[in-house]
């Protein structure tokens, strides 16, 4: 099938940020850091992870003083292009396991709950309607193969008595939320919500604002002196100050603190046009986030007005210095598939036109979890390894850092996502190579399983490297 997707520059910002800068009005931008700015702590990174730990902050010490920059406007960079499905870890209790142990499990599934309620009463106090949407989530089988994980998937849930955390539904109850004709069975979990990503930052910003917060837009960070105290060096001044939050998302795996313990995978979505009448003669009149079942994952769900947003997890690797290059020869392969995804699994929508597509890098750490740490020796603290969910943890995150930030011994800084050790990947360039040959293993499978086909025997071979060598990746 022709793509029905116009001719894009892949760069463009979001369809998101486009309509949360319209409904806002002529929001000016802050303006750009010039001189020096002293300050108690400094944030570097205007999304969802430096947003809620200036807020974090001033809510806890209203007498801080706190100075964020941003390299372009708030909600510019992955907070505003992501899908907006926004769950915890009761999902993710197998790979949690694996890594933590069941009370670490426990303790992260725990921490995604409070992460829900906190975000849930951002959204209630904020003044401005964010789509906040409890719906739940809705993981759906689609082909044999995907079905047999269910199994696991309930079976870690009775182990960690979480049962009431996740349900299976049958192939008549999942068709009753959402009718296609390759959904079989699925787990649904009544936790997670959806929301508007690019109205929660720029709701943020303005909250950020009005606490108080210093902030400069369009002031990239250059570099950031560990001395005491800090400086952080930006094109047109510098700013001074006694902590360093760094969330800066992706650009974190290029520190030698950071690089060992992540890889940077990518994600691309497509935007439909409004398509009510398609959407209710499927029975999709829920507010359910769905995926499937696949290790790069389709994520979808629908918008107020009708719209629905299908991202597929299966972008391109990064590495080195032609990366962005990379990224952007394959954006048309990647933009395919997530348009395909969407065809496929949702056919009543085959004649609707996309609107937009985009796409953005993901920073997966080695065990698929987040983790917020303060660099040896100094006061400089960041947050990595959000791996594709990190709406919920960057609520998690503000508030671990924060926690970090005033050297809080509580509930979120003795927290995993704080105190664990971090495994290691492979070296440059063996880790892009690995990564990139068992990405392409791994999709040939699924793409093979979708189609009934058996997938090639090297492929077979290779997909199955990161679990015979104790491996994750991927973004599920």
């Amino acid at each position: 099938m022709r793509s029905s997707l116009p001719s894009i520059d892949p760069s463009d910002r979001s369809w998101w940020l486009d309509e949360a800068l319209t409904d806002e009005g002529s929001v000016p931008a802050a303006a750009p850091l010039e001189g020096i700015c002293e300050a108690d702590v400094a944030i570097v990174g205007g999304g969802f992870a430096g947003l809620w730990t200036a807020l974090t902050l001033k809510s806890r010490r209203p007498d801080l003083s706190v100075a964020l920059i941003e390299a372009a406007i708030c909600g510019s960079g992955a907070s505003g292009k992501n899908g907006g499905k926004v769950h915890g870890y009761w999902s993710s209790l197998g790979t949690a396991v694996q890594a933590l142990g069941r009370d670490g499990a426990l303790a992260i599934a725990k921490a995604g709950d409070w992460a829900q309620d906190g975000i849930r009463n951002f959204a209630s106090e904020c003044d401005r309607d964010i789509w906040w949407r409890e719906g739940g989530n809705l993981v759906v089988a689609t082909t044999s193969q995907q079905e047999e994980k269910i199994a696991d998937v309930v079976q870690h849930a009775r182990e960690l008595g979480a049962e009431d955390h996740v349900a299976v539904l049958s192939v008549e109850e999942v068709q009753a939320r959402c009718a296609s004709p390759v959904f079989r069975r699925g787990l649904f979990y009544p936790d997670a919500a959806t929301v508007h990503p690019a109205r929660l930052a720029r709701a943020l910003r303005q909250a950020v604002i009005d606490r108080g917060v210093a902030l400069f837009e369009n002031t990239p960070m250059l570099s950031v002196d560990p001395g005491h105290p800090c400086r952080v060096k930006t094109p047109r001044g510098h700013i001074v100050a006694r902590e360093v939050v760094l969330a800066t998302n992706a650009a974190l795996s290029e520190r030698r603190e950071v690089r060992p313990h992540v890889s940077i995978f990518s994600s691309y979505v497509v935007m439909t046009e409004p398509a009510p009448e398609q959407l209710a003669a499927m029975g999709w009149t829920g507010d359910e986030g769905l995926a499937d079942l696949r290790m790069f994952l389709h994520y979808f769900r629908k918008t107020p007005d009708g719209r629905v947003l299908m991202g597929s997890g299966s972008g391109p690797v990064g590495y080195g210095d032609d990366a962005q290059a990379r990224h952007l020869t394959h954006d048309r392969a990647s933009i395919g598939r997530a348009e395909a995804g969407l065809r496929r699994l949702l056919p009543e929508l085959r004649e609707v036109p996309l609107a937009r597509a985009w796409g953005g890098a993901i920073d997966v750490s080695a065990d698929r979890l987040p983790f917020f740490k303060t660099i040896p020796d100094t006061r400089i603290h960041y947050a990595c390894g959000f791996s594709g969910h990190g709406v919920n943890a960057t609520y998690i995150a503000g508030q671990c850092l924060a926690s970090l930030v005033l050297n809080e011994k509580d509930r979120w800084s003795t927290l995993p996502f704080c105190t664990r050790s971090l495994p290691r990947l492979p070296p440059e360039p063996f880790r892009f190579t690995g990564a990139s040959a068992i990405r392409s293993a791994i999709l040939a499978c699924e793409e093979a399983d979708e189609q009934d086909l058996h997938a090639p025997v090297l492929a077979r071979a290779v997909a199955k490297l990161p679990k015979l060598l104790g491996l994750r990746i991927g973004i599920r």
